[in-house]
């Protein structure tokens, strides 16, 4: 029992890499270990056991990757760390590189073992572990409290020739709705959530493997029944997306009006050698569909940019699309040839500086777009939900429904007195600061 005790009592940290599908991976794993006992603590200088968790999708992100895991492998060094344990896509997909690569590293956890982690953790001090099975529902949130990130599936069927995590994650999986509902239903319990972000590789393909057919709308209609306020789409594949998934943002009250369609592209030619299977003409009609259902509904999208034989026609054909403004909130990246994709090999590369600038002319075309939409904004009251200061600026900052976090644009915006994070403030706009908006609180009553 000694022993026992002075393994559970040690300090874990944890650093989480790539996308908030990782993210939910990470707060579950850190849930079992706290359950069975270790202290979670957020600085790597008093870790007795760190954790990577890793992100393997494109290039740079396995550069970062690397980079930090050789980083947290100093505070063995320097630090008091004992043990140094790899989780995540790359170690799926690198394992036995990674063991070579990095002695440093006493563990590399591919995805299919995250659930055995306190197991792991034991093992690496010689010992089992005896205790009781926890709920795998359970998160330690890593996000802002009033707000979370729900994976509905995990793995993918798209199989985009660009794309490696088909490879990594496999098959698409979908999680059954009664089970996603009880961890809604904890999110709000254990720490007042009241913002739910829905994630999967596809989430318009939720419950195709269970179901037999897409139970997107079904699953968001029970989530509604809960005390969440937010409910936020990311993620739905163009060719997916249904007339009835349309009119449920458009007038569901706790649906967000918002979606997030990574298109890719825009031309024809180069959307058929990404497999994607959706055309120009499709994605017009698309979001002009979406907009006039409900013009408030903020589109957002991500391009992948200098994919193999990609031409300066190509790119006009992108780049006028983006003009027309029918997309609200924008990411673009350069195309990173990932082994064991169809894409690998395909030729003719294009020239990372044109690629580079490609990518920055778009940047300044989108957001020649996000200011005309802000500017229309000007005098209206819009519902924000308070996220910070940035004492730079000396104001307040949130979002709005149109607003995903990190990844979009915010709200500055002052008030008379203080307020409190994660409630939602009426805040009437004033004036555009670049991409982002400026106002004053004119109901200061939290809601």
């Amino acid at each position: 029992m000694a022993t026992l005790m002075k393994i559970t009592g040690k300090k874990v940290g944890m650093v989480s890499l790539g996308c908030d599908k990782n993210r939910v991976d990470a707060e579950k794993m850190l849930a079992r270990l706290s359950e069975a006992g270790f202290c979670i603590t957020n600085s790597a200088d008093n870790a007795e056991i760190i954790i990577v968790n890793t992100c393997a999708f494109i290039e740079s992100a396995k550069r970062e990757t690397i980079n930090t895991i050789l980083e947290m492998a100093a505070y063995k060094q320097n630090g008091i760390c004992e043990k140094l344990i790899v989780t995540g896509c790359l170690s799926e997909r690198y394992k036995d590189v990674l063991k070579s690569e990095i002695p440093e590293a006493d563990a590399v956890v591919p995805l299919k073992e995250n659930a055995k982690i306190v197991e792991i953790v034991f093992a690496l001090y010689g010992q089992t572990y005896s205790g009781e099975k926890r709920d795998l529902q359970n998160r330690v949130l890593t996000t802002l409290p009033h707000y979370a990130y729900l994976k509905i599936a995990d793995g993918c069927d798209n199989c985009c020739t660009f794309c490696a995590i088909p490879k990594i994650r496999g098959r698409y999986r979908s999680a059954c709705i009664e089970s996603l509902v009880q961890e809604t239903k904890k999110l709000v319990a254990d720490y007042g959530v009241r913002e739910l972000i829905l994630v999967a590789q596809d989430v318009t393909k939720y419950g195709i493997d269970l179901y037999g057919k897409s139970k997107l709308t079904d699953l968001v209609e029970e989530l509604s029944k809960t005390d969440i306020e937010w409910i936020r789409l990311m993620y739905c594949y163009p060719e997916s997306v249904s007339g009835e998934l349309i009119d449920l943002i458009a007038g569901s009250p706790k649906v967000c009006k918002y979606i997030d369609i990574p298109l890719q592209h825009a031309s024809n030619a180069v959307l058929r050698k990404m497999n994607r299977r959706f055309s120009f003409e499709d994605t017009n009609k698309l979001l002009k569909n979406i907009k006039s259902k409900n013009n408030e509904i903020a589109i957002r999208s991500t391009f992948l940019i200098g994919f193999p034989g990609e031409t300066e026609e190509d790119f006009i054909q992108l780049k006028e699309f983006l003009k027309a403004g029918l997309i609200d909130h924008a990411g673009f990246f350069a195309f990173s040839a990932e082994e064991g994709t169809a894409a690998y090999n395909m030729k003719p590369t294009v020239k990372k500086s044109i690629v580079n600038e490609r990518i920055k002319q778009l940047a300044n075309v989108q957001r020649q777009v996000v200011i005309t939409n802000n500017n229309r904004k000007i005098g209206k009251t819009v519902k924000v939900i308070y996220e910070g200061i940035d004492y730079k600026k000396q104001m307040f900052f949130g979002r709005t429904e149109q607003n995903a976090p990190d990844i979009d644009t915010v709200v500055y915006f002052t008030a008379k007195q203080p307020l409190d994070i994660g409630k939602f403030y009426d805040v009437k706009i004033c004036a555009v600061d670049g991409y982002d908006l400026k106002g004053e609180v004119s109901n200061e009553s939290a809601k």
